[in-house]
């Protein structure tokens, strides 16, 4: 399966649509290949669900999005796992191994916009 992770630098994204690129990994079991970074196409509505399923993506990692970036994924059937954070590699080793959860975003939207807050 291909695995894509919001990243800043090496570190999960607080907020999937805005970040500058997406570290995909192909996960095999507990075997994972880093197979390239893409560059994000641009926060505008829907694309970038549309953008990553054209890189046949099956799930999607952030600390956050919003709610309707997550049922978008969704329609593409595409899973997400928000809540997260720290080194790329590692939570998709943790990933790969069964032990990441989604939990809360950590982007919370009012009045359209992320105002960043936990």
């Amino acid at each position: 399966m291909k695995v894509a992770v919001a990243k800043e630098g090496n570190i999960v994204s607080a907020h999937f649509g805005h970040c500058a690129s997406y570290a995909v990994y192909n996960v095999n079991g507990t075997e994972i290949t880093r197979e390239e970074d893409l560059l994000s196409p641009g926060h505008e509505p829907g694309r970038l669900p549309a953008f990553l399923s054209e890189h046949k993506v099956d799930f999607v990692i952030a600390g956050g999005m919003g709610p309707r970036a997550v049922e978008l994924f969704c329609s593409y059937g595409i899973e997400v796992v928000l809540g997260v954070s720290g080194d790329i590699d590692d939570v998709v080793s943790e990933f790969a191994r069964g032990n990441l959860k989604s939990g809360e975003s950590m982007c919370h939207h009012e009045g359209g916009e992320c105002d960043g807050s936990h």
